[in-house]
């Protein structure tokens, strides 16, 4: 009689473990911070907006990079070069990168050979410069042309909707960061110009 209550027991007792078990599993919320099955239309990635849809070769080493990857931020655009009256404002250009990198703010450099042919080198050439003579860390590009029929998609999309292709060289655009709303400066506009920290600092702050 007390072997078959023990036998009894023991079996019972795996069973209501396993059962109570079950019912605290059903019962305990999904952890913090567990991603879901399926992504939500709400949690969904943003977009690429048009203007930022282009590939173009990093600088240093050429591998190829998505601009897609900057949106939602805003973005200084300028044309560079390394023999320009105008090449001192590559440190202007890192300062601003520096500054307000941390509010979602990016410089995007690209070289070009367009305006009095003052950037002849390669861009290994390029980039050793731009680091060595400016410690220059924002993001660069390879040399590509900007203005006149053989303008990158980019300056093409930034010219027609400001009605402005680049003149000379380290011409500005900054795009907001809805990816549509652009602004346009010439080459005497300096990184440090109010207006255009001005202009910077509004569309950071619109989210």
């Amino acid at each position: 009689m007390h072997v078959h209550v023990k036998t009894q027991l023991k079996t019972r007792v795996p069973l209501l473990a396993t059962g109570l078990a079950a019912m605290l599993m059903a019962a305990s919320p999904v952890p913090a911070g567990t991603a879901p099955a399926s992504t939500s239309p709400a949690t969904a990635a943003v977009p690429c907006p048009p203007l930022l849809d282009h590939r173009f070769e990093r600088l240093q080493d050429e591998a190829m990079q998505d601009l897609c990857q900057y949106r939602g931020q805003v973005v200084l655009v300028v044309n560079t070069a390394s023999l320009c009256g105008f090449t001192g404002q590559y440190a202007g250009l890192e300062a601003l990168h520096r500054r307000y990198r941390e509010q979602g703010f990016v410089v995007l450099g690209f070289p070009s050979n367009d305006f009095g042919r003052q950037e002849p080198g390669s861009n290994q050439t390029i980039a050793e410069f731009c680091e060595n003579t400016f410690g220059v860390k924002f993001p660069m590009f390879g040399k590509t042309s900007v203005a006149g029929s053989r303008a990158n998609p980019l300056f093409r999309d930034l010219a027609a909707r400001t009605g402005q292709a680049p003149g000379w060289n380290f011409h500005k655009y900054l795009v907001a960061r809805d990816g549509r709303t652009v602004r346009s400066y010439p080459s005497q506009v300096s990184p440090d110009s109010p207006s255009l920290i001005r202009d910077i600092e509004r569309f950071l702050s619109t989210k």
